[in-house]
């Protein structure tokens, strides 16, 4: 048996939870923040993908899960080891806004304080809706008086290139979430 130095081993599994529909780009948004430069992801995830992304004073452990099908049944299970929860939506993807609603409502209506980071993805494609119409999309105006919920405009460009500052802002946020949930 080791020490664990004082760390509570509950608050050490906690982790930054990435989830959103297949396709919505959760990897790729995830592998930007990580790398401060743009990483493109081209394979669904399979299951589950960890990261950990370290800032200048914190250490964060993000955990992506993957939006098929089979996988969103895991969701919920993971929720309860969330720092806070960061959903990733196509904004291009019109057609799949209300399902991606019905699983977001679904998965904050289990946990009524944790902390909400909304990433309107791809939206430098032409389809892409705005921010105010993603945000009536996904009825963001229900998810409770209680929770902190941030809903960013993102989109991952060109492969190598710096992200861009919203996602920067972003990412200082989450530290900041985080720090604050532990």
């Amino acid at each position: 048996l080791r020490p664990t130095w004082g760390l509570d081993s509950q608050e050490k599994n906690k982790q930054i939870l990435v989830l959103g529909l297949d396709g919505a780009g959760k990897t790729s948004v995830l592998h930007s923040l990580a790398l401060n430069r743009v990483q493109h992801s081209v394979a669904p995830t399979q299951g589950f993908n960890a990261v950990c992304i370290n800032t200048e004073d914190s250490q964060m452990e993000f955990l992506e899960i993957g939006g098929s099908e089979p996988f969103r049944a895991y969701w919920e299970m993971y929720l309860s080891r969330g720092l806070l929860l960061i959903f990733v939506v196509d904004s291009a993807d019109h057609n799949r806004l209300p399902e991606a609603k019905k699983h977001l409502h679904q998965l904050i209506g289990t946990n009524p304080i944790l902390p909400l980071v909304v990433f309107a993805n791809k939206q430098d494609l032409e389809a892409a809706y705005r921010i105010t119409d993603i945000h009536e999309a996904l009825a963001l105006s229900e998810v409770g008086n209680d929770r902190k919920m941030f809903l960013f405009g993102t989109q991952v460009t060109e492969n190598g290139s710096e992200i861009p500052s919203v996602m920067q802002d972003a990412k200082d946020l989450i530290a900041h979430l985080a720090a604050d949930m532990q």
